[in-house]
């Protein structure tokens, strides 16, 4: 965005309100309203501070009000952006990329790993393997349009994708092409901090918080057919499951 909506609103200089505090509710106004909406880039402050008539101070004081409220996010480098935040219903079975299609957006990975070997002892016990059983290892960065969203470490059993290059942007997808798609899955969602490593990949700050979704994957058989653990930037994902009482 080289330049604010037309449609923002105006500053009173002659308001006792401070210029900043006017700025941050014009522009929490427009984002709200969708006026600005989620991952526009916001322009640089210094054509902010030019277009509104204000001080770059004025204009730093609102953003940083906004980022501290979380509705801005500065990425080094490339500038102020409305943070994007999906919701992802916990209690439903379905693939990141069938996620991010029915809000809209465009899902893609950039590959990090593709490989074949056998179960470690951790994958044996969870996914209740023999030892030296073969399995494909799929490690990526998950992307709604161009915003990072997670990593993502899958294991999938060997036996059920043609071949560890067989999967393009959805692993389901590829799964269900070969008739061995999850129908059920045990999943655990907890709260972590981003490493300096996960921060970099997904475009965040060291410690940062984060959310680790681990999810086994099951057949109709009964056989666990994935293990994944996927990492999620805390700012932009919400976890959302209906609850009911049991009768």
């Amino acid at each position: 965005m080289s330049r604010l909506p037309k449609n923002l609103g105006r500053l009173d200089k002659k308001n006792g309100q401070p210029l900043y505090q006017q700025l941050e509710r014009l522009l929490k106004g427009a984002i709200e309203r969708n006026v600005i909406g989620p991952n526009d880039a916001l322009p640089p402050e210094r054509d902010l501070a030019s277009e509104l008539d204000v001080s770059r101070i004025t204009v730093r004081k609102a953003i940083d009000g906004l980022v501290a409220e979380g509705l801005l996010v500065r990425r080094q480098g490339s500038g102020t952006f409305v943070k994007a935040r999906v919701e992802k219903n916990f209690s439903q079975l379905s693939s990141f990329s069938e996620d991010m299609r029915a809000r809209g957006l465009h899902p893609r990975s950039v590959w990090l790993k593709r490989s074949q070997g056998t179960v470690t002892p951790e994958e044996s016990l969870t996914m209740q393997l023999s030892p030296g059983t073969p399995v494909f290892r799929l490690h990526r960065i998950r992307f709604a349009d161009d915003a990072p969203m997670a990593l993502e470490y899958a294991t999938v059993l060997a036996s059920c994708l043609p071949a560890v290059g067989s999967v393009d942007s959805s692993l389901y997808e590829a799964l269900e092409k070969s008739g061995n798609r999850p129908v059920k899955a045990l999943q655990r969602l907890r709260a972590v901090l981003l490493t300096a490593e996960q921060a970099k990949l997904l475009g965040a700050d060291p410690l940062d918080a984060g959310l680790l979704a681990e999810r086994v994957g099951y057949l109709a058989d009964g056989r666990a057919v994935e293990f994944s653990q996927s990492f999620y930037r805390g700012d932009t994902y919400d976890f959302v499951a209906e609850l009911s009482v049991q009768t």
